[in-house]
């Protein structure tokens, strides 16, 4: 988990992913954080991590391009994670697999499992 440390809310509850999937029980939602300097890109960690909180196999899910350019997520973390920093805060947030997802410019992915009928949705905030 680059650059950050887990507050005391967060339990572990998964390291299948390659990487510990935390669980904070005040909020219900799941937390994980992606790595620049990870073999996989954040797209596909965000849907390692997705698959585990629905408990399902990632071939299982919906494709995420029906949701959000997987190419264009990629491209965003990788340009505010690269050489130069971008200062400042940025997130983008959508919905996919029945869960609330939001990748924060920090590299953290957060996972709220929702129970909803609604395509896909996206919200961003600028960096």
């Amino acid at each position: 988990m680059p650059g950050s440390t887990p507050w005391d809310s967060l339990q572990p509850v998964d390291e299948t992913t390659g990487a510990t999937i935390y669980y904070d029980s005040c909020a219900g939602t799941y937390h994980t954080w992606w790595d620049n300097t990870a073999y996989e890109p954040v797209s596909t960690a965000l849907l390692l991590t997705v698959a585990s909180v629905r408990n399902v196999q990632p071939e299982t899910l919906d494709p995420l391009a029906e949701c959000i350019d997987p190419d264009a997520l990629n491209q965003i973390f990788s340009h505010w994670q690269g050489d130069k920093r971008q200062l400042g805060n940025g997130s983008i947030s959508f919905r996919f697999a029945d869960c609330t997802i939001t990748v924060r410019s920090t590299g953290e992915i957060i996972v709220d499992p929702i129970e909803t009928t609604s395509s896909c949705q996206c919200s961003k905030t600028p960096a």
